[in-house]
């Protein structure tokens, strides 16, 4: 029976992950002896089950114990080897079982490779706090740690100054691309500008919105700026919404000199620009349009492209000044993200490693990326290590519907450039092909394999 010490030092859950192991080290508990369930043990001892919950993660992170899904937590065998490298202090995680028999490859997966222990860690402070911030409303000051917390973790891009108050909390990024237009778009029918292939939120969101689209042509650049002043002025819109790092789905990285004529013609014209950074190239050093256009650009990011889509925390940066209009429409529509889910997210993004953990994750999927270029890179595909994507424009004899169908025959899901088009619009014969790094290197590389069978081997009549 595990007793909880009556003084010693340190927290509470320090003190019973101690008093676990120091019955480990006297026989009392033996390899394999299965530890008492949560509640059990915090009835027992007098302590929030909470307390006892991240005691446990504590005795599993250092190895002292193993948790079984469904069937709880035992003494782990230390002489079992963890896995650890020289180079990454993280710990590996074991890949999680593909749904059904397909390999889904439509979105990007990330790989846990400890952000679920920080998680887990984080979700037990909150449950230890004080029971009086769990009863009400949480005010604007409350959530002003977890805005200095996005300041320092979006550091790292150029984006000029920020101030926490032009931060406001949303849950995601397509969220905040809609509190953003909400906070824009003006009169009974606007207009929003957007590539002729883009990220299908921007669309979501205008139809959400009852706002109309107008597709802007592209090239290996970006947006075409003759086109965009041309469009802008018939259409009379009042917003554009590009992602110009890495375009979704052709990973296009605008260079400065087109950013800087794109806005130059957005200043001209009066028109907002909303830039969508949730994918982003450590090696890019081209000026954000926060840098350049900082009067009238809106930033969206978030953790779930490099941490975890979970939590849906994002952060919608409005130009300086501006934060207080912004901050209205999210009250006035959800009243802001939940306080303890802000708590919990303040916890990942200040942890110490937390930057060490997305490090990892971006190696992992790199060597995803890697393994389908030696698969696939004998054809046009467009590719970079940092992206959880690859784009694939198909070689003569395959349609993109055909492909895709011929990929789900054989267990594979992709997704068709025709889902990144505008409903008038035209989309080339090219599919997407995500990253999930949740399965097996193994299996992956085995699904590529299969996708270059079907590259050689196009249906000698063309469906359509």
């Amino acid at each position: 029976m595990v007793s909880l010490p009556q003084s010693g030092i340190g927290p509470k859950y320090k003190r019973v992950a101690d008093a676990i192991q120091s019955a480990i080290r006297s026989g009392d508990l033996t390899v394999g002896d299965r530890l008492p369930p949560v509640r059990e043990l915090a009835w027992s001892l007098g302590i929030t089950p909470g307390t006892v919950a991240r005691a446990y993660t504590l005795l599993t992170d250092a190895g002292h114990a193993v948790a079984e899904v469904g069937r709880g937590t035992f003494v782990a065998n230390r002489n079992t080897p963890r896995t650890r490298t020289a180079q990454s202090p993280v710990r590996e995680y074991v890949s999680v079982p593909m749904q059904g028999g397909k390999i889904s490859l439509a979105s990007p997966q990330l790989p846990d490779l400890g952000q679920v222990a920080l998680l887990r860690d984080a979700f037990a402070r909150v449950g230890e706090t004080a029971p009086e911030r769990l009863l009400h409303y949480p005010t604007r000051n409350a959530y002003k740690p977890l805005r200095e917390a996005a300041v320092h973790w979006l550091r790292t891009i150029p984006l000029g100054h920020i101030h926490e108050s032009d931060v406001v909390l949303v849950h995601g990024a397509q969220n905040g691309l809609s509190v953003i237009l909400q906070a824009l778009l003006q009169g009974p029918s606007p207009t929003m500008l957007v590539e002729e292939l883009a990220y299908p939120g921007f669309r979501r969101s205008a139809d959400l919105l009852r706002a109309d689209i107008a597709g802007l042509p592209s090239d290996n650049k970006g947006i075409l700026p003759d086109a965009l002043e041309e469009i802008a002025r018939r259409t009379g819109a009042q917003v554009l919404c590009t992602s110009p790092d890495v375009h979704n789905p052709t990973l296009v990285c605008t260079p400065p000199e087109r950013r800087r004529a794109i806005a130059d013609v957005c200043r001209s014209l009066d028109i907002q620009i909303i830039e969508d950074d949730c994918y982003r190239r450590t090696d890019s050093d081209a000026p954000s349009y926060r840098i350049l256009a900082p009067e009238r650009t809106w930033h969206v990011a978030s953790i779930s492209k490099v941490l975890t889509p979970a939590l849906r925390l994002g952060f919608a940066i409005a130009p300086s000044g501006r934060g207080p209009e912004l901050r209205q429409v999210a009250e006035h529509g959800f009243f802001g993200i939940a306080q303890p889910l802000a708590e919990v997210a303040e916890h990942i993004l200040t942890a110490p490693e937390t930057e060490t953990i997305v490090a990892a994750i971006r190696e992992r999927m790199a060597a995803y990326v890697r393994v389908a270029v030696n698969a696939l890179g004998t054809y046009n595909l467009t590719w970079h290590e940092d992206v959880p994507f690859l784009w694939l424009p198909l070689p003569q004899g395959w349609r993109a519907a055909a492909f895709c169908r011929a990929a789900e025959a054989r267990d594979i899901q992709i997704r068709s450039a025709d889902e990144f088009a505008l409903r008038d619009g035209r989309a080339p014969h090219a599919v997407r092909i995500a990253i999930n790094a949740q399965i097996p290197l193994q299996s992956f590389e085995s699904a590529m394999q299969q996708l270059r069978d079907l590259l050689q081997h196009p249906p000698e009549q063309i469906s359509v």
